[in-house]
C-alpha cells in the first residue's frame, strides 16, 4: 500500500482511511431460514390441508411458554439485549479485519512521527468504532500503554461475556421450546381422554397434542438454534477486530515503532487478512 504524505507533515505520516464498513442484510440467514419455512409451507400445501397446521391454543403454548420460561431462567435486561443482538444478526454490519488493521496501522504511523496529540483530530472520525475510539481517548489523554491495555481488556471480556448471554438465552430457548412442546401434547391428550364421551373434542383436543410438538421442533430448529451460530459467528469476528484495537491502542500508548505492531497484529489475523503495511 502507497503511503501518501499529508499535508505540512512528515512524508512518513500516512492518509488515514477508515476501514470500510458494510451495513446489509445479511441474506445468508434470510435466505436460509426463509427456505426452510417455505419448504415446509410447501409441503404442507401440496398435502391439501393447510388450514390444519393452525392451532392457536398451540401457538400460545410453545411460543408464550417458551418466551416465558427463557426469560425465568434470564433476566428483562438479558431477554431485551438477546432480541437486539438477533435484530443485528439479520441486518448485518461486516468489517473486515484486514482494513481494521491498516487503518490502526496508520494510526500508530501519525503518533509515532507526530506525537500521541495528532491523533486529536482523528478522534471524532474513529466513534463508531468503539474500542478503538475508547482506546485512542486514553491515548491523547496521557494514559500509559500498560493501563490502556489492561482497561480495554475488562471492556473486551464484558462485552464477550454480553454477547456470549445473548447466545445462552437463543440455545436456552431452542431447549426449551420442545419440551413446551411435549408440555401441549400432554395437555391435549389430557383434554382428549376426559371427553372421550363427546367424539367431537377428540379431532380439537389431538389436534393441539401433535401441533405444539410441530411447532416446538420448528421453533428450536429453525429460528434459535441457527440465530444462534449465526450469533456465534458474528460475535467471533467482532472479537477478533476489538482484539485488534486493544493491542493497537496499547501499543500506541507504549509509543513503540508500528512495525512491531504490524508483525503484533499479523499474529492473531487469520491467514488471508494478513496486511503487509510497510513493504
Amino acid at each position: 500500500m502507497a503511503i501518501e504524505a499529508e499535508g505540512g507533515g512528515d512524508s512518513r505520516t500516512p492518509t488515514v482511511s477508515p476501514p470500510v464498513t458494510r451495513s446489509a442484510v445479511d441474506l445468508a440467514t434470510l435466505v436460509g431460514i426463509s427456505g426452510a419455512f417455505l419448504l415446509i409451507f410447501t409441503a404442507i400445501y401440496l398435502g391439501g390441508t393447510p388450514g390444519a397446521f393452525l392451532n392457536i391454543p398451540s401457538i400460545f403454548i410453545v411460543v408464550g411458554g417458551t418466551v416465558g420460561v427463557t426469560t425465568a431462567c434470564f433476566s428483562l435486561r438479558d431477554m431485551s439485549h438477546a432480541v437486539r443482538i438477533v435484530a443485528q444478526t439479520v441486518f448485518h454490519r461486516s468489517r473486515d479485519p484486514a482494513g481494521a488493521a491498516i487503518h490502526a496501522l496508520q494510526l500508530a504511523q501519525i503518533a509515532r512521527y507526530r506525537g500521541a496529540l495528532a491523533l486529536q483530530p482523528h478522534i471524532e472520525s474513529i466513534e463508531p468504532q468503539r474500542m478503538l475510539y475508547r482506546g485512542l481517548t486514553m491515548v491523547v489523554d496521557g494514559t500509559p500503554g500498560d493501563e490502556i491495555e489492561r482497561i480495554m481488556q475488562q471492556e473486551l471480556q464484558a462485552t464477550a461475556q454480553r454477547q456470549a448471554r445473548s447466545v445462552n438465552v437463543l440455545r436456552r430457548a431452542a431447549e426449551i421450546a420442545p419440551a413446551m412442546g411435549l408440555i401441549g401434547t400432554l395437555v391435549g391428550l389430557i383434554q382428549m381422554l376426559g371427553n372421550l364421551e363427546d367424539p367431537s373434542t377428540i379431532g380439537p383436543a389431538m389436534a393441539v397434542a401433535l401441533l405444539t410438538t410441530f411447532y416446538g421442533a420448528i421453533l428450536a430448529n429453525m429460528v434459535f438454534t441457527p440465530l444462534a451460530s449465526k450469533l456465534e459467528r458474528n460475535s467471533s469476528e467482532e472479537t477478533l477486530i476489538n482484539h485488534l484495537y486493544v493491542m493497537a491502542s496499547a501499543s500506541i500508548g507504549r509509543q513503540e515503532n508500528p512495525r512491531r505492531l504490524e508483525m503484533l497484529l499479523n499474529t492473531i489475523l487469520p491467514p488471508g487478512h494478513r496486511v503487509e503495511y510497510f513493504n
